[in-house]
């Protein structure tokens, strides 16, 4: 099968040791993507998500790849948590069939008093459902995560 990637590319104003912080946070990712990552961030390292605000953070299996604190970040993308199968009416079942063995990559590049944000998320099936969840979602994350570094404040999470 084909394999397809997704890139975006935004300029935030804030510097790379701001937009790393933004991406490695627990509590920040939380308040701009909806979900919490906790990892050391190391190569080889598992990256574990928590996806409601009281719940535990899940190992789900996916492992920091790249690790170049201010400049790159690159993880593989583990299976999705039972809410998100739940939410696009998926089942463990569905997802044994097609496993997630996507990356998602950060490069930062300082340009003065703003950032470069590329984001690649490589590895999909450009005919699945998660390119087309990835490819509707990513611009909302980025646009939140700018927005909040910008002016403190998150856009809305958007509801079905």
């Amino acid at each position: 099968m084909a394999s397809s990637e997704i890139e975006y590319t935004t300029y935030i104003h804030a510097s790379p040791e701001q937009l790393w912080r933004a991406l490695t946070d627990p509590a920040f990712t939380w308040r701009y993507w909806g979900v919490a990552y906790e990892s050391d961030w190391r190569v080889g390292s598992p990256v574990k998500v928590q996806v409601t605000p009281d719940g535990d953070f899940s190992d789900l299996g996916s492992v920091v790849l790249e690790s170049e604190p201010y400049r790159r970040l690159s993880f593989s993308n583990g299976t999705a948590p039972p809410e998100h199968l739940e939410q696009y009416g998926r089942s463990a079942d569905d997802q044994a069939d097609e496993p997630r063995r996507s990356t998602t990559t950060f490069d930062i590049e300082p340009m003065g008093a703003t950032v470069k944000l590329t984001l690649v998320h490589a590895g999909l099936q450009p005919t699945s459902e998660d390119f087309d969840a990835y490819a509707e979602g990513w611009p909302q994350v980025l646009s939140s995560l700018k927005t909040l570094l910008e002016t403190g404040e998150t856009l809305p999470l958007p509801t079905e």
